[in-house]
């Protein structure tokens, strides 16, 4: 009498899918990418998805890796973040443009912690790797009733005045900075402006972030 076999599925495997390898991992790099950019820029999932025109709950998932965004999307994101496509790509099938071009005005608007109305920040460039080199920011200053905090953050920063006059608190001592001036300090001490004496104010800011001798930069 012939045995009768029994197929038995093998324990805790279930059958093999075919999986869209470039797709997956064109998913996580971007929603890397995206989650960097927006916690580096301030920015919280709300006000991003408002800018990109997409649901907060998509740009979460997005940012986790668990949707591949669409054309679309993408170009929806480069507008809400202020970046190219480049950097939303960066890793993925090759070099990326390393320029990067932001036009006249289309710097992606940075709410700094403890600035209310009159006090804008524009971010010119974005970092390209998962520490921050420098950070270059067009600032604008428009009304005298603002109080100002003192900032306080890592690195050097350096400011070039393009139009108006201030006077700019650095620690202990205040200097008085006409167009054309330029003021170099370190990011650690309380700095702001003090005193608004002509308006519009605009000015050049630049913060470097220094390098340690191990691994080239200090983390941020």
């Amino acid at each position: 009498m012939a045995k009768k076999t029994k197929k038995v599925a093998a324990r805790g495997k279930s059958p093999a899918r075919p999986r869209d390898t470039d797709g997956a991992r064109l998913g996580q790099l971007v929603g890397k990418a995206v989650r960097r950019l927006r916690t580096a820029h301030g920015l919280t999932l709300g006000e991003v998805s408002n800018r990109a025109g997409i649901s907060r709950a998509m740009l979460s998932r997005l940012e986790t890796g668990d949707v591949t965004p669409s054309l679309e999307t993408l170009a929806a994101l480069t507008t809400a973040l202020g970046v190219g496509l480049s950097q939303l790509l960066q890793g993925f099938g090759g070099d990326s443009n390393p320029a990067q071009l932001v036009r006249r005005g289309e710097g992606l608007e940075v709410v700094r912690r403890g600035t209310k109305r009159g006090h804008t920040y524009h971010l010119l460039a974005a970092d390209r790797g998962p520490r921050k080199i420098f950070e270059p920011f067009l600032v604008t200053l428009n009304d005298k009733s603002e109080v100002f905090p003192g900032f306080e953050h890592p690195g050097i920063e350096f400011i070039y005045i393009l139009e108006g006059s201030l006077t700019y608190r650095h620690g202990d001592e205040s200097f008085p900075l006409r167009p054309g001036d330029a003021l170099t300090f370190a990011g650690h001490v309380p700095h702001g402006p003090e005193t608004l004496v002509r308006l519009p104010i605009r000015m050049l800011s630049v913060i470097i972030y220094q390098r340690d001798a191990d691994d080239g930069l200090r983390p941020v």
